[in-house]
């Protein structure tokens, strides 16, 4: 099962779990209020699992792809791994699934705090057009996940701040309705 929890300040490494004290866990129901969405597959036999199947129908997620985020497996490893953890959004849904490994998916909060969600294999997650977030590995410094695109794959990351796209105005509605 997923854990998520309010972060603290501290600006040690990144990949740190970076828990308040006392630590400020984060339900799956306050995760479902910022639209994002959790799930857990069986990472194992991804290649035949129906689960799977059916989600990519559902959904229509037409496109997908395989990252592996090493050292030794992702050209440009330094650079790309800035990239990821500076805070940005995307125009279309950003769905991941965990093959191997782990790593954190900060989001923000209705009130702009970071939540921490610590992902692993067998985790699915959608993170909503709009939403302000970013990725790091964790101290294990290996991942291996799945992409999961509507149509042709998009990966352009518009950083903070991007208030003024139409996909962020429409989230930050969505967060309005959800607090009446």
């Amino acid at each position: 099962m997923v854990e998520a929890w309010y972060m603290d300040d501290s600006q040690e490494d990144q990949r740190a779990p970076h828990r308040q004290r006392p630590n400020r866990a984060v339900s799956l129901e306050q995760l479902r209020r910022l639209s994002v969405v959790y799930r857990r597959l069986d990472a194992d036999n991804y290649e035949t699992d129906p689960c799977l199947k059916e989600i990519r129908r559902a959904e229509n997620y037409s496109w997908m792809d395989i990252v592996t985020i090493h050292k030794d497996k992702l050209p440009n490893y330094e650079e790309k791994i800035k990239t990821f953890y500076e805070e940005h959004l995307h125009l279309d849904d950003e769905i991941r699934y965990i093959l191997e490994g782990s790593g954190y998916f900060d989001v923000r909060d209705k009130d702009d705090k970071w939540i921490r969600i610590s992902m692993e294999k067998g985790d699915m997650i959608t993170l909503p057009a709009g939403i302000y977030h970013r990725f790091t590995l964790d101290e294990n410094n290996y991942v291996k996940a799945m992409r999961l695109f509507v149509g042709e794959p998009v990966w352009t990351a518009y950083n903070r701040p991007a208030d003024d796209f139409p996909a962020r105005k429409q989230y930050m509605e969505f967060l309005a309705e959800e607090t009446h």
